[in-house]
């Protein structure tokens, strides 16, 4: 999987896109969303390029479990102690707006049972 030169996340994650980030190792770049639908809003994205789940291969796979275990710390350093919500939109009919799989990191205040 490479990154796709005409997607907003790779050039993002690629540093060509400056984006207000809150953690990158060698597999994710988490960084915040331009329209925040919590106090805190971050999203979590793998550098290499797929679009949804359904593209995921097994390497794809392996990037989305990196993400999920480093979201616990990347959740501590932003002040999420007292619980987060984790949201992965899918297609067009989920509500995703750029085609390149990301995870959706909410909280900073109390977000009950009703999605975002």
């Amino acid at each position: 999987m490479k990154p796709d030169t005409n997607c907003i996340f790779c050039r993002i994650a690629a540093g060509e896109i400056p984006s207000n980030k809150v953690y990158e190792d060698e597999q994710v770049v988490a960084f915040k969303d331009l329209n925040p639908q919590a106090p805190v809003h971050v999203l979590v994205v793998p550098k290499a390029h797929f679009a949804t789940l359904a593209e995921m291969d097994a390497e794809g796979a392996e990037l989305v479990k990196h993400a999920l275990t480093v979201i616990p710390q990347i959740a501590a350093s932003l002040g999420l102690a007292s619980g987060y919500r984790l949201i992965v939109n899918q297609g067009a009919d989920a509500g995703q707006t750029v085609m390149h799989l990301h995870i959706h990191l909410l909280g900073g205040k109390p977000l009950g049972e009703k999605i975002v």
